[in-house]
């Protein structure tokens, strides 16, 4: 699932009606979650957080800001914040499974129609702008609302997209793309903000002022044009002040990431324990505010776990523990990955669904039932996932071996391998089910001009297409944990040999049976060069599986009998 979150400025905060009717419009589009709507009366701005597939979520941006053309009254907006438009600014953001160069392409895509339908002017801004004068939000908003109508007659200033008219109800809107922003406190054991802002200029990339003799009271000095000058601080893209909270009586230091590609959460949580130490005061633990990607915690966790010299190749919940324990998450208040985590609170509606999500014996009797589906290709796919769990098993176990410790990561390399693969195999365990439901829904389409024959024809022809895809692809999964396999019964703990061998029988078992579901699917597919192609690799993958299942088997019996 390619997740992006887009975060609209809307230049109203105290009225809550308004901004209701806009979010109101936004939900409306399928597969879009309200992550958030955060108002300010004193700005008279609210910031919205949504976030779900790109599509979606270029859509309902859409349809948001097309709500506040026309709720929203520039001419009568008063505010503390910079703004020129009823839609101020509109970024989106990649989370997950997404690049920056994609999420450029659809930030163009809503900024032209933004212009072409709706007729306000767009300027691009940050990773999508046109022009390097324009990536400044600050240079495309300069003059606010009140300059508009003297900056969109100059040329220099024409907008990307939509006319250069100024609206006097509307404004403007800068849209872009920008990098993900991650708000995040480290706590400390003192109550001095003097001292904890200490240490937010050792960490932020501005740093602090250079000054004459004293470092505290000394004079500030200035370049040849009159500009302060820094000394810079140990962290890019971190921006950061000290500052004293009552609720809990304590400092905190408080961290903006602006980039969590170049200073990731862990790596400012470590540079914040050592400046601290080195002033004498101890980090606690942290506080996150609103919620971050899945990535800045399994990143946290295989961080700590290397520092542990363990290995990293444990499953995406151990990684979350691992995280939240050594970042001091749970210091302040309990610490809910579900309601943090962005990736788990657009997937909690449907968590309830999975089949991967039942019990042992659940699913066992959900297959048992007489549903048609589970079938043999979800069954399949979740030996392969057994199959390549034992093999993680056995490099898991072999990493912190009694007298293996130089080996650990050789180990941890190969769990790490292991998991990806488990993860992928389970997905398919679902994408199975729905494959086969494609079918049936396809199937029963209306069929009763030529029209419809033909649309639901060529329906039942695509899903077919696609029902033998996903079982092909358990079959390459469960192939490439061969690999796998074959290097713990070789060089993986002896102990647990046999488990490797059980991996072997089960990989096999899903390679097969998923070639079966290829074949049956296939058989009516029309697309002949396509079932050709298929067939030819699927028999050398069920070969090559035959093949080194008989190879592993001979190096696990020799070893144990």
């Amino acid at each position: 699932m390619r997740i992006i979150e887009c975060v609209p400025n809307f230049s109203e905060g105290r009225d809550m009606s308004v901004i209701k009717q806009i979010t109101d419009q936004m939900q409306t589009v399928d597969g879009v979650k309200l992550l958030d709507v955060d108002p300010g009366a004193a700005t008279n701005r609210t910031v919205v957080t949504i976030a779900g597939e790109p599509e979606a979520i270029v859509e309902a941006a859409f349809r948001g800001i097309k709500k506040a053309m026309e709720v929203i009254d520039m001419s009568k907006h008063k505010g503390e914040h910079p703004r020129f438009g009823a839609t101020d600014v509109c970024p989106l953001v990649p989370v997950s499974n997404i690049s920056m160069e994609e999420t450029v392409v659809f930030a163009k895509q809503l900024a032209e129609r933004v212009g072409n339908e709706l007729g306000i002017p767009v300027y691009c801004y940050e990773n999508a702008a046109f022009h390097d004068k324009r990536r400044n939000l600050a240079n495309c908003r300069a003059g606010e609302y009140e300059g508009l109508p003297n900056k969109l007659q100059d040329p220099e200033w024409k907008p990307d997209f939509g006319q250069a008219t100024f609206l006097p109800r509307t404004g403007a809107i800068a849209i872009g793309a920008r990098d993900f922003l991650v708000a995040y406190n480290i706590n400390l054991n003192t109550t001095s903000t003097r001292r904890a802002n200490a240490v937010a200029f050792d960490i932020r990339e501005k740093g602090r002022p250079m000054r004459e003799g004293d470092p505290v009271v000394g004079k500030v000095v200035k370049d040849e044009n009159g500009n302060q000058v820094n000394i810079p601080g140990s962290l890019k893209a971190c921006k950061a002040i000290g500052w004293f909270i009552e609720e809990y009586g304590i400092a905190q230091v408080s961290i903006n990431l602006t980039n969590i590609n170049i200073t990731p959460v862990h790596v400012a949580f470590e540079e914040a324990v050592k400046k601290a130490q080195e002033r004498g005061m101890r980090v606690t633990g942290s506080e996150l505010v609103g919620l971050a990607p899945l990535k800045v915690f399994t990143d946290a966790g295989k961080f700590f776990l290397r520092k542990q010299n363990r290995s990293v190749g444990v499953s995406e919940s151990e990684l979350i523990k691992i995280a939240v324990k050594s970042l001091g998450l749970d210091d302040l208040k309990p610490f809910n990955p579900s309601e943090k985590i962005i990736e788990y609170v657009l997937n909690k509606d449907n968590r309830n669904n999975k089949l991967m999500d039942m019990s042992c014996s659940a699913f066992a009797d959900e297959t048992a039932s007489e549903s048609p589906a589970p079938g043999g290709g979800s069954i399949s796919a979740y030996m392969g996932a057994l199959g390549v769990s034992l093999a993680t098993m056995v490099a898991n176990l072999s990493s912190h071996k009694p007298g293996w410790d130089g080996r650990w990561e050789e180990f941890s390399n190969w769990a790490e391998k292991g998991q990806l693969l488990k993860d992928e195999l389970i997905r398919l365990v679902d994408e199975d089910t729905n494959a086969f439901n494609k079918i049936m829904d396809a199937f029963g389409m209306p069929k009763g001009t030529d029209q419809e024959k033909a649309n639901r024809t060529l329906a039942i022809q695509e899903a077919t297409k696609y029902a033998i895809e996903i079982p092909f692809k358990v079959m390459e999964k469960s192939f490439a944990a061969f690999e796998i396999i074959k290097a713990m019964a070789e060089t993986g703990n002896p102990n647990s040999v046999s488990d490797a061998g059980v991996g072997a029988l089960a990989a096999r078992s899903a390679v097969m049976g998923a070639f079966l579901n290829v074949k049956i699917n296939a058989s009516g597919l029309k697309d002949k060069a396509f079932v050709d192609n298929v067939m030819k690799r699927g028999n050398e993958i069920q070969n090559n599986a035959i093949k080194l299942e008989n190879e592993i088997l001979a190096i696990v019996n020799s070893k144990i009998i």
